[in-house]
């Protein structure tokens, strides 16, 4: 992925200068994280489902190596808030405004 998943710190003119407004880009930005993160947990979650078992008995409970290794996967993937920032100044998200004055 192109994206660091470590931490970096961020100009907030740049991020202010997309929307005029920091607090509006901020908005935008948690808006896009929360849709990457709904994807990649839907996603963990239906190659998770695999490996379920029926039978929740404690002595039954083993390894799997594929379900280690997904899981490890997804815990190196950089975090939602990193890429939906990253897509946000590279001008990959797309928002509008709601149009308050036509709905009163």
């Amino acid at each position: 992925m192109a994206t660091n998943p470590s931490i970096i710190t961020r100009n907030s003119d740049k991020i202010a200068g997309q929307t005029g407004n920091l607090y509006e880009s901020v908005s935008i930005i948690s808006k896009r994280a929360r849709q990457i993160a709904t994807k990649n947990k839907e996603e963990l979650s239906n190659k998770l489902s695999e490996f379920v078992s029926a039978v929740d008995n404690l002595e039954e409970v083993f390894e799997n190596r594929e379900q280690i290794e997904i899981s490890k996967f997804y815990e190196r993937m950089p975090k939602p808030t990193s890429i939906a920032t990253d897509e946000f100044l590279e001008g990959k998200v797309y928002w509008r405004y709601s149009d308050e004055d036509a709905q009163q």
